[in-house]
C-alpha cells in the first residue's frame, strides 16, 4: 500500500491528571518513591506535575493500583476520594454547581465531564429519578476498582454538597467485586453497594434528583457552560475515524470470535466493499487492525498478571491457545508465558529487587 501507516493504531483517552496528582501527594505523605511507582505505571513527575499537560487515562488507573499495593490500602480510590477539595476539578464542578436543580447538574456533567478524563463517559437518565452510569472508553474495565469506587464516591459527595443534602443513594451498582465489602462502604453511601453487578451506575429517587442547589446561578451558569463547550470544542477530534470505529468494535466481537469484516460492516450499516474502502484511505487494512489490536491487548492482559493465557486467548478470539502462542512469537519472539516472566523480571528490577 502507497498509504502511509499510522505510527499506533490505538486511540488512547486522555485525562487532566487531577487523580494522579492526588494519588503523588499521598505517597510522598507517606514517603515513598513516587518516581519509581510512576514509571510502573509508565508516567513521569513533569507530566503529572504539570495542571496543563494531559496523561494517558489508563496509566492514571495503574497509578492508582500500584500506590494501593505501596501504601497497603485496599479502599485507596475510595479513600483518596473522601478527602480532597472538590473544588479542585475545576471548570467542571462549578459548572454542575451552579446548574439550578441535581438533576441539570447532573445533565451539565454527563456533557462536561470528559473535558477533564476521555476514559469515563457519564450517562444520566431522568426517567423516575437519575441513574448516573459510568462507562469506560477504550479501557479495561475489569482490571480496575480503585480508579472507579474513586469516581463513585467523587459522584456522590459533588451531588451532596451542591444540594446540600446528606442523601442516600436508591442504587449503587458496580462491576468489580469484593468478596467481603468494607462496612465504609454502607456507613458512606448509606446503602449497600451491589458488587460484581452488570453496570457500574448511581441511582437516585425523584425528590433527591428534583433537589435544588444552594449555589445556583442561572447568569453564572450560562457563562460557564460558554467556557465549558470552548473546551469541548478545543479538543482535538480524534474520534471519528473509520479505524477507531472498527477498533471499538473489534474490541466488543474477540471474545464471542466474530472479529470478521463482514460483521464489523454490519454494525456500522455500510458494505465490507466500503468499509475496506474507507480504511484504505485512512492507510490501513482490517487484517492489520485486527493483528496490531490482539497484539495491543495481549501484551496489557499479560502484563497484569490476573489472567491465565487460556483466558486471554478467548478474550482475543482464538479457539485455542496454541493460536495465541503462535501469534505471540510472530509479534515478541517469545511465548506470552516467557513475556510474562520477562515483564515480571523488569518490574522486581525497577522495585529495586535482585533478578532471579
Amino acid at each position: 500500500m502507497s498509504t502511509p501507516r499510522p505510527e499506533s493504531f490505538r486511540t488512547i483517552p486522555s485525562a487532566s491528571g487531577g487523580i494522579a496528582r492526588l494519588a503523588c501527594a499521598k505517597l510522598r505523605e507517606q514517603g515513598k518513591d513516587v518516581a519509581r511507582i510512576l514509571t510502573r505505571a509508565g508516567l513521569t513527575a513533569e507530566v503529572v506535575g504539570d495542571p496543563a499537560a494531559r496523561l494517558e487515562a489508563p496509566a492514571q488507573i495503574k497509578l492508582l493500583e500500584f500506590a494501593a499495593v505501596e501504601l497497603d490500602d485496599e479502599l485507596f480510590g475510595f479513600h483518596l476520594a473522601r478527602r480532597f477539595d472538590l473544588r479542585e476539578i475545576g471548570l467542571v464542578y462549578y459548572v454542575i454547581a451552579s446548574s439550578q436543580h441535581l438533576a441539570d447538574a447532573l445533565s451539565n456533567a454527563e456533557r462536561y465531564s470528559q473535558i477533564a478524563n476521555e476514559g469515563v463517559r457519564l450517562r444520566c437518565s431522568l426517567s423516575k429519578g437519575a441513574a448516573i452510569t459510568l462507562e469506560y472508553v477504550d479501557i479495561d474495565r475489569r482490571l480496575d476498582r480503585h480508579h472507579m469506587e474513586f469516581w463513585l464516591v467523587t459522584l456522590v459527595r459533588i451531588c451532596r454538597e451542591v444540594t446540600s443534602s446528606r442523601f442516600a443513594p436508591r442504587r449503587l451498582k458496580v462491576r468489580h467485586l469484593r468478596t467481603d465489602p468494607p462496612a465504609d462502604f454502607k456507613s458512606f453511601f448509606g446503602t449497600e453497594v451491589e458488587f460484581g453487578s452488570d453496570a457500574d451506575e448511581i441511582v437516585l429517587s425523584a425528590p433527591v434528583a428534583s433537589l435544588p442547589t444552594v449555589a445556583r446561578d442561572t447568569h453564572l451558569n450560562k457563562l460557564l457552560r460558554r467556557y465549558a463547550e470552548e473546551a469541548l470544542a478545543s479538543r482535538p477530534i480524534t474520534r471519528a475515524s473509520t479505524l477507531w470505529k472498527v477498533e471499538k468494535l473489534l474490541s466488543e466481537l474477540l471474545p464471542h470470535g466474530r472479529a470478521e469484516v463482514s460483521e464489523v460492516a454490519r454494525r456500522l450499516g455500510i458494505s465490507s466493499r466500503s468499509l475496506s474502502r474507507k480504511l484504505y484511505e485512512e492507510g490501513v487494512t482490517f487484517a492489520e487492525i485486527l493483528d496490531e489490536l490482539r497484539k495491543a491487548l495481549a501484551k496489557r492482559y499479560l502484563d497484569e498478571h490476573e489472567l491465565q493465557v487460556s483466558e486471554i486467548a478467548w478474550l482475543l478470539g482464538y479457539q485455542e491457545v496454541s493460536s495465541l502462542t503462535h501469534a505471540f512469537k510472530r509479534w515478541t519472539g517469545m511465548t506470552p508465558r516467557q513475556f510474562r516472566l520477562s515483564t515480571r523480571a523488569r518490574s522486581k528490577v525497577k522495585d529495586g529487587e535482585p533478578p532471579k
